[in-house]
């Protein structure tokens, strides 16, 4: 069986960044790495991941991946090199040798995207080897070193070149295999190496939001893409059910162990619901008894997952996405500890979010109201929305900038 692997780089020294490891620089509660090994490895296509560090630094980013694990296998690999070439053709002995195809790409941008990936592989099941790259806007200078200009450097054909870059991991190994140290510390990426041994690389249009960390700046625009500092809006919701026997007990998505469930139209999952009326609460677009009616039979018994896939979408189509949630679970039984780590990877999954941007929380009632006596459980969410920005799902003006001409 063959394999699409993601190599993710992440043992530069971010010198340029000033003080401080630009990779643990922190992007919507979570590194900056974290973003991008998430994004990656939660495209469909893409099988498993190799994060090369450097060497006696894994501790670290292994104890993360404890706590937050990647959607797919990872191998964090101390691999680093004297340059990223370098650190490249040490990371190869880590790569599964069924690879088929093998996206490099640096840990240092974050907000790479699915629909960009998706341009990357078609090009490079085509072509053997794809990367994506920006038309160069500004006037181009060539000058001395003390500033002299020497000629005006004409732009036409000209791109700025990002990562990921995909390519056969056959024609990767040999490229690489047929390079000396020399040609490794003086390329700038992984395609010139290729271009040199003689494999054709095709380019395939970037993504302006897909920048790359490298000065204080850059974190500042970084944090705009992703909301941060635009305009926010924020919701509440509740919803509480009763026990009842011959039921199954779902929370947050999650089977749990229990011998009452909830009884409810749908699954009455209370914690999907007060989520998504808090999300729909702040997008000012009503409440979940007016999207899902218990008098429709489309949501009898309905999952509430797919309820909360369709509140965001609803979200998407008036502009707005998912910033961050926090759920408080009244339960006085059972205990649900054990459970909230697969409740916040299951809501985050289906919000597109991480789940460092998923907050739950479980409390009794004391023994007071229904709550407390076991015969219901209740839920309070807020949720913070901001404007969608594009990116994942912005696919118009998306054109491959070169193939045959």
């Amino acid at each position: 069986m063959t394999i699409q692997h993601a190599l993710i780089l992440a043992a530069g020294s971010g010198a340029r960044f000033g003080k401080g490891d630009k990779l643990w620089q922190r992007l919507q509660g979570a590194p900056v790495w974290r973003h991008a090994v998430w994004r990656l490895l939660s495209h469909p296509a893409l099988d498993s991941g190799t994060l090369a560090v450097a060497q006696g630094n894994t501790a670290p980013y292994e104890a993360y991946l404890a706590q937050y694990p990647a959607p797919k296998p990872l191998t964090v690999a101390p691999c680093g090199g004297e340059s990223r070439q370098h650190t490249v053709r040490n990371a190869l002995a880590y790569l599964p040798e069924q690879a088929e195809f093998v996206l490099i790409h640096d840990a240092a941008r974050p907000l790479v995207s699915h629909a960009l990936v998706d341009r990357l592989l078609a090009a490079a099941r085509v072509h053997g080897a794809a990367v994506p790259a920006l038309p160069v806007q500004d006037t181009l200078k060539r000058a001395h070193a003390d500033g002299q200009v020497v000629a005006t450097v004409p732009r036409a054909d000209l791109y700025r070149v990002q990562t990921p870059q995909v390519f056969r991991a056959d024609w990767l190994r040999d490229a690489y295999q047929r390079t000396d140290d020399y040609a490794l510390a003086n390329a700038t990426d992984d395609a010139q190496l290729l271009e040199q041994a003689g494999y054709p690389v095709f380019l395939v249009a970037g993504d302006p939001r897909n920048l790359k960390l490298t000065t204080p700046d850059d974190l500042t625009l970084l944090r705009t893409y992703v909301g941060e500092r635009t305009p926010l809006r924020v919701g509440i919701g509740y919803d509480i059910h009763q026990l009842v026997q011959g039921r199954t007990l779902k929370l947050g998505g999650v089977e749990i162990e229990y011998p009452l469930g909830l009884l409810g139209h749908s699954d009455a999952d209370v914690v999907l619901h007060a989520i998504c009326d808090a999300l729909l609460g702040a997008a000012a677009l009503g409440d979940i008894g007016h999207h899902f009616p218990n008098t429709d039979p489309r949501w009898k018994d309905a999952s509430s997952v797919d309820l909360l896939a369709q509140v965001r979408a609803l979200l998407h189509q008036h502009g707005w996405q998912p910033l961050q949630v926090d759920a408080t679970i009244l339960a006085e039984a059972p205990k649900l500890a054990s459970y909230l780590p697969t409740m916040r990877a299951r809501i985050a999954h289906t919000l597109g979010i991480l789940p460092e941007q998923v907050s739950l929380k479980a409390t009794t009632n004391e023994g007071m109201d229904a709550v407390g006596a076991r015969r219901a459980i209740a839920c309070y969410a807020v949720a913070t929305i901001h404007p969608t920005y594009g990116g994942e799902n912005d696919e118009q003006s998306q054109t491959q900038t070169s193939g045959n001409g």
